[in-house]
């Protein structure tokens, strides 16, 4: 299944009688699955991963959250801030960002179902196995119980409370980028190259078609697919354009960009994650800003599953360049121009890495706007001046 039969160069004959000789010492699935992995890291290959099998099982018990960041004062728990996404995102929202909720930052939580908060313990103690469910809490501004208030609320999972506040870093990452280029460019944030990751582009994109610019955020991207469709939409070239008496003159196709880019990039995007400032390079479509990618393109890789029930996967086939040259495995995408994300810079709440990507495209934004052909000087095309415009061709 290896894309390379001669398994890049390994004795894999060897291996199997190495690893398979560790098996007698193994006391769980757990074992034997570390044995796979290591085994076929000696490949050095991206897309080798081992899964899942006749693994011991837990019973989980996931915590409820409500979507804010809490502060202990001396009169308790108090709510910091509630975490918000961009106005018009409505996949998920904090309990206390919804219509009629009245509660907002600066506000107490004094108990949940009953059960006063403790200040010795996380306030999250009393959310135990409460992910997704409804419950009572009690409320109140001042931070006296007496004026407390029953509010009756919804629960995020944990993974909603991931998303929530994944869904305002975009946002953030946006304001920010539109207020350094004042108003100019656009903000692009692809989580991966999949559905979730096409979804992002096509909505960030066309929702901003009246910027200069765009800046395409890939870090951290988790991959999918390979790229070539996402930039067809971001370098679609103007055809031809169509003139109006009564109407705007305008560019075909209309929906599309003629302004500069910039992508950042770092070392958690692998696979499509390195496909995508692989192919923007390679297409010479803007400057990249950031860290080396991860390296993963030997793919894209094939499950198979073993008799336990868990898996293998193996990729068989391998990316190359026009120039005939393989993808940098192990190495990843170097950037045009390293920047560090800098963590004492982003406490601050600033991003090293937009600002610098924002400094680049507004340089090449003076020398390269976005234009549109005008229209020509009308023509009179009676029979006479006809004749005239035929006998000059």
């Amino acid at each position: 299944f290896f894309y390379d039969p001669q398994m890049h160069g390994v004795n894999w004959a060897g291996l199997k009688e190495q690893f398979g000789s560790l098996l007698k010492d193994a006391r769980s699935r757990l074992d034997v699955s570390n044995l796979q992995s290591n085994m076929q890291a000696e490949l050095s290959a991206g897309h080798t991963y081992t899964f899942g099998g006749d693994v011991e099982q837990v019973q989980r018990k996931s915590t409820g959250f409500l979507g804010i960041d809490w502060q202990l004062t001396d009169k308790g728990y108090q709510i910091k801030r509630i975490v918000k996404p961009a106005v018009w995102d409505t996949e998920v929202r904090s309990p206390f960002d919804k219509p009629g909720v009245k509660v907002k930052a600066g506000d107490y939580i004094h108990s949940v179902n009953g059960v006063s908060l403790d200040p010795e313990k996380d306030p999250y103690a009393n959310f135990e196995g409460l992910s997704g469910k409804t419950v009572s809490l009690t409320t109140s501004e001042s931070g006296n119980k007496e004026d407390a208030k029953q509010l009756v609320v919804k629960c995020l999972s944990p993974n909603e409370e991931i998303n929530l506040r994944y869904l305002e870093w975009i946002e953030d990452n946006r304001k920010m980028v539109d207020k350094l280029s004042d108003g100019n460019l656009g903000y692009i944030y692809m989580s991966n190259t999949g559905r979730r990751g096409q979804r992002e582009l096509v909505n960030m994109f066309y929702g901003q078609l009246d910027k200069q610019g765009f800046i395409i955020d890939e870090r951290f991207n988790g991959g999918g697919a390979l790229a070539d469709r996402f930039l067809e939409l971001l370098q679609r070239p103007v055809v031809y354009n169509l003139h109006w008496r009564h109407g705007k003159d305008h560019t075909q196709p209309i929906k599309t960009n003629t302004g500069p880019m910039g992508m950042l990039i770092n070392g958690w995007a692998g696979s499509g994650g390195d496909g995508l400032p692989w192919a923007f390079q390679e297409l010479e479509a803007g400057p990249i800003v950031g860290e080396r990618t991860l390296g993963i393109l030997v793919g894209p890789a094939t499950g198979h599953q073993l008799i336990d029930g868990g898996g293998i996967t193996l990729p068989g086939a391998r990316l190359y360049d026009n120039d005939g040259h393989w993808f940098w495995e192990g190495e990843g995408v170097a950037p045009d121009i390293e920047v560090w994300d800098d963590p004492n810079i982003l406490l601050q709440g600033r991003d090293p890495q937009i600002e610098r990507v924002v400094e680049e495209v507004m340089e090449l934004l003076k020398t390269n706007p976005p234009k549109m052909t005008p229209a020509p000087e009308r023509e009179d095309r009676n029979a006479d001046d006809l004749n005239k415009i035929y006998k000059n061709q």
